[in-house]
């Protein structure tokens, strides 16, 4: 997932991302700091490489917040906490992915209207991120619902357009 997504945005990351990324491979397996920044070098194939002194004062607000946490051996792993966490970005990721498949298909148009959503998604994740471990069980189930309303919005329009476009 991340590899990908990578490659197709260069060398720009969004804010926020970098949260995200790490969650994303700490599921996978425990890692160490160092571990995290190799990784995120290979999977770009270069295009990125973050600092140390991005690296461990984000794992430290991630330790904070109880999405993670360091082993003896100095690694860190994903919680609980962590992991349900990354699953609702995951569910929320593949919905965008999915509509925006369908908007690099319409043409120039679609991929306007793909980027413009790309950059709303990404400064409300951003935002979302700094609050989800302040918020409340109720009010995540809100944020959970407003994201799908809004995704839901997207998609109608895109669907009678599809009606209408034969994509080959």
């Amino acid at each position: 997932m991340c590899a990908s997504w990578i490659q197709r945005v260069g060398s720009t990351i969004p804010r926020g991302f970098s949260r995200y990324f790490i969650l994303d491979l700490l599921k996978k397996k425990p890692l160490s700091g160092k571990e995290i920044i190799d990784s995120a070098t290979k999977q770009s194939d270069g295009k990125w490489k973050p600092s140390p002194g991005l690296i461990y004062p984000l794992l430290g607000r991630l330790l904070d917040e109880g999405l993670i946490e360091e082993s003896k051996d100095g690694k860190y792993q994903i919680t609980r906490k962590g992991k349900s966490t990354a699953d609702d970005l995951e569910t929320v990721t593949n919905i965008v992915k999915n509509q925006l498949d369908v908007l690099f298909r319409i043409g120039n148009v679609g991929r306007f209207a793909a980027i413009d959503i790309l950059e709303r998604i990404s400064t409300m994740a951003a935002m979302l991120s700094s609050n989800v471990s302040n918020m409340t069980k109720e009010e995540t189930e809100k944020y959970k619902k407003f994201l799908q309303s809004e995704l839901r919005k997207i998609d109608e329009p895109e669907k009678k357009k599809g009606k209408d476009i034969k994509i080959e």
